[in-house]
């Protein structure tokens, strides 16, 4: 394990970047950069532990970013606008922060001098609608252009560019993860499971889009946090984009939602909704590149994780 290392991570204080960061701040010091939009730290007790420290900020103020940056052993650049949604919404915002944050964050770590992993995260919506098995060498589909749905992916491929770029260019050691519908404890926002559960909680209606027959592979937080850690220690991880989900977990989303009703034991009515955005029928990743290089497998099935993240939703609510 990564060991008396400053690690930034912009966007740290969102859903994975505050479980990532609890994972390493026993053993290092932790500096999270985030404007604070989505707050999945507060009430954690993370913000009380000695190695955290807490950087409020956006990634589009360079002069900010920059000195928490250059002072990084390790930089994990999650900062991003997240959900389907809010991405419609602020299609502008999506890529601004996109590309110009990881301009600002690349240029900082390289001018630094001393960043010894950059981890970009990138996403599984590069692979568009129709993905089966996809591999990391497989070719991206972005959909039409104009397509409000498709502005994150596309803003997301080329931050991939973009660190790839200066790995080859600058030889600063960048890696990409492109994660597949992460889920767990402590989740804010938008996002399928999110849904169900606490409107399972109280008895709600689910409100499913379109029919239900949207596949996708889910994928538990402990799991994709493994991928990353390995992701920051392996050398052979260096210049490479990485799946990192479960295709063992994988099933419709109508499918989903019965699940989470019957493991609440929830008698929540399911309800369609029309769907009014294209949207990704299937996404389902192969991961045989992130075994071999980052030894990564993941270890909870959906049944365990959805379990887990049930009863961490009825005592938080």
């Amino acid at each position: 394990m990564i060991s008396d290392a400053t690690v930034v991570i912009t966007g740290g204080a969102g859903f994975i970047g505050s479980s990532l960061a609890a994972r390493l701040a026993p053993h290092n010091r932790v500096v999270l950069y985030d404007n604070m939009h989505r707050d999945a730290v507060a009430g954690t007790g993370l913000l009380d532990h000695p190695n955290v420290t807490l950087v409020r900020g956006d990634v589009l103020d360079a002069a900010a970013l920059a000195p928490v940056v250059r002072e990084a052993d390790v930089v994990v650049h999650m900062a991003s606008i997240a959900g389907v949604d809010t991405v419609m919404r602020n299609p502008i915002l999506t890529m601004r922060v996109a590309l110009l944050g990881t301009v600002n964050a690349l240029e900082a770590a390289f001018d630094g001098q001393r960043c010894s992993r950059f981890v970009d995260f990138s996403t599984s919506e590069v692979f568009g609608r129709f993905a089966y098995k996809v591999t990391e060498g497989d070719a991206t589909s972005l959909g039409a252009v104009g397509e409000a749905r498709w502005t994150y992916a596309v803003s997301k491929l080329a931050t991939e560019h973009l660190a790839l770029s200066y790995h080859k260019q600058h030889d600063l050691p960048t890696v990409s993860i492109r994660p597949f519908n992460i889920y767990g404890p402590n989740q804010v926002g938008e996002g399928a499971v999110h849904h169900f559960i606490t409107r399972a909680l109280r008895g709600d209606t689910l409100f499913i889009h379109g029919d239900g027959s949207q596949i996708r592979s889910w994928c538990y937080i402990d799991d994709i946090i493994d991928g990353v850690v390995s992701a920051i220690e392996r050398e052979d991880a260096i210049g490479h984009a990485f799946n990192i989900g479960n295709p063992r977990s994988t099933l419709t989303i109508y499918n989903l939602a019965r699940q989470i009703a019957q493991l609440v034991g929830s008698k929540s009515a399911l309800e369609f909704q029309p769907m009014d955005r294209a949207d990704v029928d299937l996404r389902i990743p192969n991961i045989d590149k992130a075994a071999r290089l980052l030894d990564y497998r993941p270890r909870v099935d959906l049944a365990e994780g959805l379990t887990r993240t049930i009863a961490w939703y009825r005592d938080h609510m």
